[in-house]
């Protein structure tokens, strides 16, 4: 049995943890900590395995490794690394981006922080978006097109088999119905008109007559009408300061001024009224951007390839030896990507995972790179 005395102090722990718990919940509403200015709350200042783990992560942000989406990575987290994943992508105004990461059943933390390249020597990547503590995922949708590195680093300690993947899908809904970007899509942004007297400021969709012309948001007509270049066109704004979606040579208008309406409302139907009466009937869609003018409306509206998972090697090994007389490191994983160093015959190498037929190494000197795995053999 406790005595009085006992019950009194363990009354009084539970409340002063309690008390300390809201503080930090408040606090940490007002301060918005980072998920790593969480994780670091576990450790020591002076902890060394803290401070290795930290280091690494900085480290990585020097990289110059570069994928495209789609992209997908397997491997198995080393602890003995301090394994971290940087890669650097050109991200494109108008899609939308999903980072994640798939780990095993013990679910180690992995954290995924975002940086947008900076002219800044001093600083060249500023800090955009962060995934949540415990969270395997973060989403972004950029502002604009530009330069960014995303970084996964798991936990101190983790051993976990891991799957990164990064894929993209269109911000927009396809604007006309029963037919894709792959083969539809037929004249592009940029593309000469009149002599070369100006550019083609958007993407012609070709279909048959008649085809339904869709609303690639919700949002409201702002103006529709038979005038100019454009013959028979409707104007769907996206909300009061969004992009306004311009459909150009329909053969009949269907919506009207000021409708509010859903992504997939029939807006017209395709034709080639205006200046497009020599050319088979197709949608010219534009973007127009408030502020900014006519932008690339293709980002808005491409299919990315489907990933294909990997099949996970029964075997992974840890290390790698060349068995080449030379292997050219990578920047990515493509013998077309930039040369950013090479390896003679038995060097020797640290594994981070794999890439269809290439590997993610790290050398001796710490220096991560892809190879392809023809001109090596594991160890």
């Amino acid at each position: 049995m406790l005595n009085n005395q006992k019950i009194y102090f363990i009354i009084i722990g539970l409340l002063l943890f309690a008390s300390c718990n809201k503080l930090t919940k408040a606090t940490d509403f007002i301060t918005q900590p980072t998920a790593r200015e969480v994780y670091a709350r576990n450790f020591e200042s002076d902890s060394l395995p803290y401070i290795f783990w930290n280091m690494a992560f900085k480290e990585t942000l020097g990289d110059s490794l570069h994928v495209t989406s789609p992209y997908q990575e397997t491997g198995i987290f080393n602890p003995k690394m301090n394994p971290v994943y940087g890669y650097e992508l050109n991200l494109e105004r108008g899609r939308k981006y999903d980072f994640s990461v798939l780990t095993d059943t013990l679910h180690p933390l992995v954290y995924i922080d975002l940086y947008e390249r900076t002219s800044d020597s001093i600083s060249p990547f500023k800090l955009e978006k962060q995934a949540a503590y415990e969270n395997s995922t973060l989403n972004f949708s950029p502002k604009k097109s530009a330069v960014y590195k995303v970084v996964f680093q798991p936990q101190l300690n983790a051993a976990s088999s891991f799957r990164i993947t990064i894929s993209s899908e269109p911000g927009y809904s396809f604007p006309v119905a029963g037919v894709s970007s792959k083969k539809a899509i037929q004249s592009f942004w940029g593309a000469p008109r009149d002599g070369g007297k100006r550019n083609h400021e958007g993407v012609d969709i070709f279909a048959s007559r008649g085809t339904p012309v869709l609303a690639s948001i919700d949002g409201y007509v702002s103006r529709t009408g038979n005038r100019g270049l454009g013959g028979k066109q409707v104007w769907l704004r996206d909300g009061l300061f969004g992009n306004s979606l311009y459909y150009a040579h329909l053969d009949s208008i269907i919506a009207t001024n000021g409708q509010r309406v859903k992504i997939g409302d029939t807006l017209g139907l395709v034709g080639n009224t205006g200046n497009a009466r020599t050319t088979p009937p197709h949608l010219h869609f534009g973007v127009y951007s408030h502020g900014s003018g006519a932008i690339n409306p293709l980002p808005f509206l491409k299919e990315e390839p489907q990933l294909v998972a990997d099949q996970e090697a029964s075997e992974f090994y840890n290390s790698y030896l060349v068995k080449s007389v030379r292997a050219n490191l990578r920047s990515s994983a493509s013998a077309k990507s930039e040369q950013i160093g090479s390896l003679t015959r038995m060097d020797t190498v640290n594994l981070l995972g794999k890439t269809a037929d290439w590997l993610h190494i790290e050398t001796s000197g710490a220096k991560r790179a892809f190879v392809h795995k023809s001109l090596m053999t594991p160890l």
